[in-house]
């Protein structure tokens, strides 16, 4: 039996990819900032740097990224400002060995997705727990429309029916028991769909969903994945 990790362990581990992450970081740069547990890790550390002396400009991907960077002292843009970014480093919630991804446990996948493809390189910093042979253990962020919901979790069940990969849909709920509220005033479907052949063409087909705004399939956008374990520092780059 797999031993579980102590909570304490896992966030030194994603510490750990989180200053590795920061050594690809260099004075003059201009940043995405993820968001989620690992990502607020790099946010720590980066602002150590700033502190230090380091001049960066940060875009962050979420609300709660950009307070916590003010507090850390890193100056802050928005892709209005600059709409091309040297590097974005971010978390991620499943990891293939293709460099695909699965994102939006927090609720921030559209943003994310926004700032990493406004960004020259992604990193992605994560325990090597998340990394998996293949996609879908984790379940797949679908950021929809309030408006017509029902309509659109009926078009998505037909998709991924149509992918092979299950039709269970679950409305994200928050912590009032409402459904969840993403930063752009969007609601969350996860979906559950166990094992993913073609994640290219499971993203293209959600979001030809009329009433999806995105999905949190991160297909052919991470340049680098930085994996920290029991062993150490893994870092794999795309081939």
């Amino acid at each position: 039996m797999r031993r579980q990790r102590r909570p304490m362990d896992m966030d030194g581990l994603k510490r750990q990819a989180a200053a590795r992450a920061l050594e690809e970081v260099r004075d003059g740069m201009k940043l995405g900032l993820g968001t989620g547990s690992t990502a607020k890790h790099f946010v720590d550390l980066l602002g150590e740097k700033v502190r230090s002396g380091m001049k960066v400009v940060g875009v962050p991907t979420s609300e709660a990224t950009g307070a916590q960077a003010e507090q850390c002292g890193i100056a802050l843009s928005t892709l209005d400002e600059l709409p091309r970014l040297d590097l974005t480093v971010d978390g991620a919630d499943e990891i293939d060995g293709n460099l695909d991804l699965i994102k939006g446990a927090g609720g921030a996948l559209l943003r994310e997705k926004i700032v990493a493809a406004a960004s020259d390189r992604m990193i992605v910093i994560a325990d090597d727990s998340k990394w998996v042979d293949a996609l879908g253990r984790f379940p797949l962020p679908i950021e929809v429309i309030p408006f017509g919901l029902a309509a659109t979790k009926a078009a998505i069940a037909d998709v991924l029916t149509r992918h092979g990969v299950g039709d269970k849909l679950t409305l994200r709920s928050g912590k009032d028991g409402h459904a969840f509220v993403t930063d752009g005033g969007h609601w969350i479907i996860d979906a559950h769909c166990r094992r993913i052949p073609d994640a290219a063409a499971l993203a293209r087909d959600l979001n030809m969903v009329t009433g999806v705004v995105e999905n949190g399939l991160f297909v052919g956008m991470a340049r680098m994945v930085v994996l920290a374990g029991a062993n150490g520092i893994r870092v794999v780059h795309r081939a």
